[in-house]
C-alpha cells in the first residue's frame, strides 16, 4: 500500500532533511557534486512503500506499475510554475537565485520573465511534441519544466536531444545544430531522467497525447523525443546528485505529490528501455 503525502514518514522526512544540504558546486554551471544515492541498494530504502506496486517488476510490467502510481498526482497552473521554479530550482548558494538548467548560471529569481536574459519556463519535453501546449497537466508539470535563459530557451527550441553541433551562446558546454542539442555534462543525466519521467506518466490518459521515447530526432510535432539510446547514456554518465534529489523531494513534498522514479531509482531505465 502506497502511503499518501499527508502520511507522516519519518524516513524520508530525514532523507528530505539531508537533501537541503546541498552543495554549493551546484551554482554557476560548476559540475556538481552527486550525493550518495540509490535507496535500492542501501539497507532501508525510503522510498519502499510509495513504489511498493512496483518492486520485482521489470520492462512493460515496471513502466505500467510506476505509471499507475505517480499519476496520482496534484497539478499546477502556468502561473503558478513561475513561484514553484523559484523554489525546486533555488541556488543552494544564494537563496534569491535559481539555476538555469542548461547555462548553468545563478540569477535572480526576481528576472523572470520575456526579456532577452531574463528567465523563463522551459519545457524540457518540448510542448509541440504531442501539442499539449501549456495545458495543466504535461504543460505544467514540474517534473520537466526549468528555468531558463530566453535566448537559450529559444535556441533550444523544440529539437530532440542528441549529440554535437555548435557552441550555444549564454550556455557553456552546450551545443545546438538544425535538429538537436546537446545538454553541458552537469545535467546530461537530469535531462534524461525528465525526459522518461513524462514517457512513463503520460500515457495516452487525461485527454492528452501518449508520449513515447524513439531513436530518432526531427520528431516535430509527434507524441515523442528522441534519443533513447543517448540518454540512457546520460542517465548512467550522470547520475542523480544532491540537487536533482532535493527538487524532486520539493515537488512531492510541496506542489504535485507525486516522485520521478528514476530519480529515486535511476537502475530502472535500462529495466524499461
Amino acid at each position: 500500500m502506497r502511503i499518501s503525502h499527508l502520511t507522516p514518514w519519518a524516513a524520508a522526512g530525514l532523507a528530505a532533511a539531508a537533501l537541503f544540504a546541498v552543495p554549493a558546486a551546484a551554482s554557476a554551471g560548476q559540475q556538481r557534486t552527486a550525493a550518495p544515492r540509490n535507496p535500492a541498494t542501501t539497507a532501508v530504502d525510503p522510498y519502499a512503500d510509495y513504489y511498493a506496486d512496483a518492486q520485482g517488476k521489470t520492462g512493460p510490467a515496471l513502466k505500467t506499475a510506476l505509471h499507475d502510481i505517480i499519476k496520482t498526482q496534484s497539478k499546477v497552473t502556468y502561473d503558478g510554475v513561475w513561484n514553484a521554479l523559484k523554489v525546486t530550482d533555488q541556488d543552494p548558494a544564494n537563496p534569491n537565485n535559481v539555476i538555469l538548467l542548461y547555462s548553468g548560471r545563478s540569477q535572480s529569481k526576481a528576472t523572470n520573465g520575456g526579456g532577452a536574459n531574463d528567465w523563463n519556463r522551459e519545457h524540457v519535453w518540448a510542448k509541440s511534441h504531442g501539442d499539449f501546449g501549456t495545458a495543466t497537466g504535461p504543460g505544467t508539470d514540474l517534473h520537466h519544466l526549468r528555468p531558463e535563459d530566453v535566448t537559450v530557451n529559444s535556441t533550444r527550441g523544440n529539437k530532440d536531444f542528441d549529440k554535437g553541433g555548435s557552441p550555444v551562446s549564454e550556455a557553456p558546454g552546450s551545443l545546438t545544430d538544425g535538429d538537436s542539442f546537446e545538454p553541458r555534462d552537469a545535467v546530461k543525466g537530469d535531462v534524461a531522467r525528465m525526459l522518461l519521467y513524462m514517457a512513463v506518466r503520460y500515457d495516452g490518459g487525461d485527454g492528452f497525447a501518449n508520449l513515447e521515447m524513439n531513436d530518432t530526432v526531427n520528431n516535430g510535432s509527434a507524441p515523442a523525443m528522441g534519443r533513447i539510446s543517448l540518454l540512457k547514456q546520460w542517465n548512467q554518465m550522470d547520475p542523480p546528485d544532491a540537487f536533482e534529489q532535493r527538487r524532486n523531494q520539493v515537488i512531492f513534498d510541496q506542489y504535485q505529490h507525486n516522485r520521478n522514479p528514476f530519480v529515486d531509482h535511476p537502475e530502472w531505465v535500462s529495466s524499461i528501455w
